[in-house]
This record gives C-alpha cells, structure tokens and sequence, in this order.
C-alpha cells in the first residue's frame, strides 16, 4: 500500500456528455482529497481518437466548474503520453512477458496464483489468474489500451489512491499486474463505489434514463444542491444531517463510510433538497438565480434585478428547480394566457357579479395586499361564499390560471390599472 501525502485522480474519458455517475466520481475524489489535505489531479483520458472531442473535454472542465470542484496543478492529456506507454509495451517484450498476436500484443498472465487487491469499500478481492484471459496491451493500430495508460500513469504520477465506478472493478487485477511488470511491489488504495440505480433498482443508462448533467443543470438544479445530493450516493454523514454545505461534508467525509450497495437516483429527493436550497437565498439571490430562465424575448419584455427580486418572495417556497418560476410569474410582467380548463371551472355563477363587484370595490381600496385580501372577503361573503370560492374568478382573470403564487400579495405587485384591465376583460368575455 502507498503512502504519504494522499494523491488522487479524476480521470473521465472525453468520449460524451458527463453524466451523473461521473460528477459523482469527481466529487468522491475531490472530497477525499480536500478531506485529507491531499492532492487531486485532472486526467483527460483521450486516448480514444474516435470518440475523444475538444467539445467533450470542454464539457469536463464545466462540469467541474459548475460543481465547483477545482483540482491541483495542469491537467494531464494521455494522447500527449503515448511515448511512456510504448516504452512500457516494448519492455514487457524484451523480458518476456508480453507477445505479438495477430498485430496486437498481448500481455501474458500467470496461469496459477491469484490477483488480489484490498478496496476500501468491498474489502479484499482476489481474482483467480486462470481466470484472466491474455489480454491486449497494444492494439494492432499501435495504441495503447486503457489498462496500460492507467498502470503506467498511476505509477509515475504518484498516484496513492484510486476512486472509481464499480463497473471498473473488473479491470483492476490486470492493472495490478501490469503495475508488478513495472517493477512496484505497491497498489494504490482502491475504493470501487457503488452503482447509481434507477427506481426499478436497474443501472442507470444512457439510453433509458436522463443521466446527463447538462440535462438537471438546464432543468434549474442547482450546483449546490447537486453536489450535495451526489455525495449521498452511496455515502451519509455521521449525523444523519443530509443537507448542509459542502465544505461541511469535506469534513466529514471519508471513503472508509462509503457504502457498497448500490445507491438509488431518487429525482423526487434531489428536486425537494434543491427546493431547500432555492428557500435558503435571500430575495436577490433568488431573483440573480431565476434570471437565465426569464426569456425577455418571450415575454416581450426587459425584466431587471429589482423587479425580480421584489417577485421571489411570492414563488420562492414552492419553487423547487429553477425552470418552474417563469411560467409562475410571466403574468406579472406580461399578458397571460387564459388557461381554458381552469377559466371553465372558475366562471360559474356567481363568477360575474364577483368579478363585477371586485371592479366596483378595487378602483377605491387602498392597494395594499392586507386590504384587497379582506375586501375580497367581504365580497365573498355577501354571496355566501369562503374566501377560496370568491378569489377563484379573480386569481385566472389576472393570472390566467386557478393556481399560482399568492393572490393578493401578486394583485399589489402587479398594480390597481392592470389588475381593473384585466378583470374588465374578463367580465367582458362572460358576456350579459
């Protein structure tokens, strides 16, 4: 086993979009490293030619950013150390441990014994040599495959520890073995974490679930929250305080805690933890949060900072990503869209002496929310009626919609000519 000063990798292959598994191996890595005053390095694995993008490594270094996970010293390109894994290859050649087959070369493993590691997370493993097919180390286009660039890299970085996805579990033993080829009696410390379910208990897949970051970033998580919620896959604090900030969990953290089983993805759960984060900002951070989701071109309108801050109040409660709030308060700032269903169920009688009333009383109140709030409850209760009956015609005919962010508070925002507007056109559009 290494020791010193623990030294860790995130070493993504710039192959697709990050997805939640890999921000999740960046974050595990980047915790244990700050956790233990160590170091975590940035290597881009882009040996694949075929799949390797400038676009995708771009999108590596924005998932980290948006994370806010940083990393120690340059980042560090396989492609651009092709020469020490050839070296490498040509000398397990001279002694005889690895062969040319049909323009590959392949790496010879003992055919007795077994290939054993200690993994932080699943205790011993041994895999039975017999077990282990001769594998390739060169291809027959002349690249080296990934077992070599990671035996290789690892030993000459000072690599002390490596934190990775289970399903790499398998190709451990032959980097153990090529690792012994190099000359080191020493492993790193292994930690293999758990699997991401979905509901059904299945690994999650790019082709059956959103795994992509990008797609929960654009939704309105935020960065906060989903770097917390991913460190409670497959990890909880000792405290059971699951929501709490990250420099928090770096100090709390430690891979010794992780759990094998697999963690389950639970979208319900992370939505709810980022409605706890969205209810955490004041009403300007709330208001610079929601700004990207506010489409001026759509609304037909220039929204500033001050007029959205003095909205977060009235939606930050219920708000639970970022991508809701727009369409929660787009009557505030624009004409709505009366919602049909919800103008049908809210405009039966007394619907129109309501709205006739509310015109009559709104042109004199004081406009305040306290004041229209008993106003329209008086008028409710002239024709019988509970306060949620009585306000159901004037919440669509102002909002365009039977729910939405509280009525009054929204009336004395939006101002006594565009509230009477409104509730004229609607007592219009009942007709006699």
């Amino acid at each position: 086993m290494l020791r010193g000063r623990p030294r860790l990798r995130f070493a993504p292959a710039p192959t697709g979009l990050p997805h939640l598994g890999t921000a999740r191996t960046a974050l595990y890595n980047w915790l244990y490293a700050r956790h233990c005053g160590g170091e975590m390095l940035l290597r881009i694995e882009d040996t694949n030619t075929e799949l390797a993008t400038a676009d995708h490594v771009s999108e590596i270094f924005e998932m980290l950013d948006w994370l806010g996970l940083d990393f120690d010293g340059e980042p560090i390109y396989q492609s651009r150390r092709s020469d020490l894994y050839d070296a490498a290859v040509e000398r397990w050649l001279d002694e005889g441990r690895a062969y040319h087959d049909e323009g590959a070369v392949r790496f010879s493993v003992p055919d007795e014994g077994v290939t054993a590691f200690d993994d932080v997370v699943r205790g011993r493993v041994e895999f039975p040599n017999a077990a282990i097919e001769d594998f390739v180390v060169r291809r027959s286009d002349g690249s080296a495959t990934f077992f070599v660039a990671n035996a290789v890299d690892d030993l000459d970085l000072g690599i002390t520890h490596v934190v990775r996805g289970e399903d790499l579990l398998n190709t451990t033993p032959k980097v153990v073995l090529l690792r012994a080829a190099l000359g080191s009696a020493d492993v790193p410390a292994f930690a293999h974490l758990p699997l991401i379910v979905n509901s059904q208990r299945r690994k999650l897949s790019k082709r059956r679930d959103d795994v992509s970051l990008t797609s929960y970033r654009d939704r309105g998580v935020l960065p906060s929250a989903m770097a917390n919620y991913l460190a409670l896959l497959g990890w909880g604090p000792p405290d059971g305080i699951e929501v709490r900030p990250l420099a928090e969990i770096v100090e709390l953290f430690d891979l010794a805690d992780v759990n094998a089983a697999a963690a389950m993805f639970d979208m319900d759960k992370l939505t709810a933890m980022n409605g706890e984060y969205l209810r955490a900002l004041d009403d300007a951070g709330f208001a610079a949060a929601i700004e990207p989701w506010v489409s001026a071109e759509s609304w037909g309108v220039d929204v500033d900072q001050e007029s959205l801050s003095a909205v977060a109040p009235l939606i930050r409660e219920r708000t639970r990503v970022l991508s809701d709030a727009p369409d929660r308060i787009a009557f505030l700032f624009c004409e709505p869209e009366i919602d049909p269903d919800d103008w049908r169920k809210t405009t039966a009688p007394p619907a129109a002496q309501i709205l006739d009333a509310a015109v009559a009383a709104f042109a004199e109140v004081p406009w305040t929310a306290d004041a229209l709030h008993a106003l329209l409850r008086e008028i409710g209760e002239t024709f019988s009626l509970k306060l949620g009956k009585a306000q159901a015609p004037v919440r669509v005919a102002v909002t365009g919609r039977a729910v939405g962010p509280p009525l009054f508070e929204s009336l004395a925002l939006l101002g006594r000519d565009a509230t009477l507007a409104r509730l004229r056109a609607a007592r219009d559009r009942l007709g006699d």
